[in-house]
């Protein structure tokens, strides 16, 4: 019988009080198994927040398994859902079992990206060999190396985060001390439902160029909404010069959707659950929206992407490439405001016609 100092609790398939993998299938122990894979770096990521922003954190992690390989990683978070299995090790739920666990584990990296008090506190409780990011120190946030100092006074200031040029991956890269080389986004996403997706909007679209078109942008800053008539009238535009266009959104533009559609003939899906929405935005050749979560989903399924933009920083986006942003030509008067001073948000200044003639661009 095997002793309890030969077991081996580095290895990447030990889990805790439970029979590993390799002892499941194959009836093996530490002494006779061939899949002993001993584990490097610990490497914990703190990032709760909304699900667009873990979702645009992600090449965090692509880049840790490329410098680190036998790393494990591990990711607390509001949005677990949208995090790969195959690619973070262990994701952890934002509640009190999980802060207790990972606040009594060690890592040799603890990373947080999120400015909320408790992340910092987090961070601060966690033992690391190294902190990244932010941190709570002399009851308030606070930079855990002079690497963050940039990305938290830009939040301070709006005058000085107007002014700056870093897109949010090379901030996030620059706090951890890596260099940003066009890692790609990751995504928990059924891929056989895509596929079922994609043949029937094959089928209804008679094979036209499908261009999702997402109408909604949440609550917190509805200065971004581009109004209704705006969408019937490219719409129609798409539908006159042989696109296929799709309505898409959440429970919240339900009622806007089904509006459009009817006075369109655009297709509308319905609601879905976060998976089947995943799977529906993969289906789409070319994805239209404000600024929101669908930005990061397109992003991460590599979708060529028009994306309009008003009260945020231009530079803060990285489109690798596969997108356009498109802005007022009147510019904006409410740099991160959910009021508006003008009579008409300069969201109405953004023509149709020109969101049109990009999206015949990226054809």
């Amino acid at each position: 019988m095997i002793k309890l100092e030969e077991i081996k609790f580095d290895c990447k398939y030990f889990r805790a009080g439970i029979p590993c993998k390799p002892n499941k299938e194959h009836n093996v122990d530490c002494n006779n198994c061939d899949f002993y894979s001993k584990i490097g770096k610990r490497i914990l990521i703190i990032k709760l927040g909304a699900m667009g922003d873990v979702i645009r954190t992600t090449p965090l992690a692509v880049k840790y398994k490329n410098l680190y390989p036998d790393c494990h990683i591990s990711w607390i978070t509001l949005s677990p859902d949208v995090l790969p299995k195959e690619n973070i090790d262990s994701i952890y739920s934002w509640n009190e079992t999980s802060i207790f666990t990972l606040s009594n584990k060690k890592f040799d990296i603890a990373i947080n990206l999120d400015k909320e008090e408790e992340a910092c506190i987090l961070l601060k409780k966690v033992k690391a060999k190294e902190k990244y990011g932010f941190i709570w120190e002399n009851n308030h946030i606070a930079a855990a190396t002079p690497a963050a100092e940039h990305k938290l006074i830009t939040g301070f200031f709006d005058h000085i985060s107007q002014k700056n040029t870093k897109h949010y991956l090379q901030e996030i890269f620059e706090i951890c001390h890596l260099e940003f080389n066009d890692e790609p986004y990751l995504l928990n996403y059924n891929k056989t439902l895509a596929e079922e997706w994609k043949n029937k909007f094959k089928e209804i679209s008679k094979g036209k160029t499908i261009v999702g078109l997402n109408t909604g942008c949440g609550n917190r800053w509805l200065t971004r909404l581009w109004p209704e008539d705006k969408w019937i009238e490219l719409i129609n535009l798409l539908q006159h010069s042989g696109y296929f266009p799709i309505v898409l959104g959440g429970p919240q533009e339900d009622e806007r959707n089904k509006f459009l559609s009817s006075k369109t003939v655009a297709y509308y899906p319905g609601i879905f659950s976060l998976e089947e929405f995943f799977a529906i935005t993969d289906a789409c050749e070319i994805v239209v929206t404000q600024v929101s979560m669908m930005m990061h989903i397109a992003v991460a399924l590599q979708k060529k992407m028009i994306l309009m933009n008003n009260i945020f920083n231009k530079h803060e986006f990285y489109l690798y490439g596969k997108g356009v942003i498109i802005e007022p030509e009147t510019g904006c008067d409410c740099f991160y405001g959910n009021t508006c001073k003008r009579e008409k948000t300069c969201m109405h200044d953004i023509k149709a016609e020109t969101v049109f003639n990009e999206i015949k661009k990226l054809t």
